[in-house]
């Protein structure tokens, strides 16, 4: 996939770490501002929202995750669903790699739009090759 802007990837980390206001979401919304006015591209997989949600519940109950899945749907970002191609590089990325599979699926992501991923997940490191990243602080 050829782009002429700026592609980015967001991982669920950065998705959490902007709404939680952890160290490094004044980042994300960078990415955010400059994609509302049309600098950058960001994508996320459909996985993420999967990921929030199930966090969120967990952590904040139902409404919250709710109210979390309704700000991501607002951000000038564009949310990818399952296609066959993505799903062929996800499985060969978990097959040879010890990710899990939403990683598998973030990383996929990565290689088929040619994007950075925005991500504080050690796990992505581990890969063999990593994708290409604009890291967040890890939590301390």
């Amino acid at each position: 996939m050829k782009q002429d802007k700026g592609v980015y990837i967001l991982d669920t980390s950065a998705l959490l770490t902007y709404m939680e206001d952890e160290d490094g979401a004044a980042d994300v919304e960078n990415f955010l501002i400059k994609a509302e006015k049309g600098e950058v591209e960001i994508y996320i997989s459909f996985i993420s929202l999967t990921e929030i949600f199930y966090i969120s519940i967990q952590e904040k109950g139902e409404t919250e995750a709710l109210r979390r899945i309704g700000l991501i749907q607002s951000l000038a970002v564009q949310v990818v669903e399952s296609y066959k191609n993505l799903n062929m590089i996800a499985g060969k990325l978990k097959a040879v790699n010890r990710i899990s599979l939403a990683d598998s699926y973030i990383a996929a992501l990565c290689r088929d739009y040619q994007g950075i991923l925005v991500h504080k997940d050690p796990e992505f490191e581990k890969m063999s090759p990593s994708p290409e990243a604009y890291l967040l602080p890890y939590k301390k």
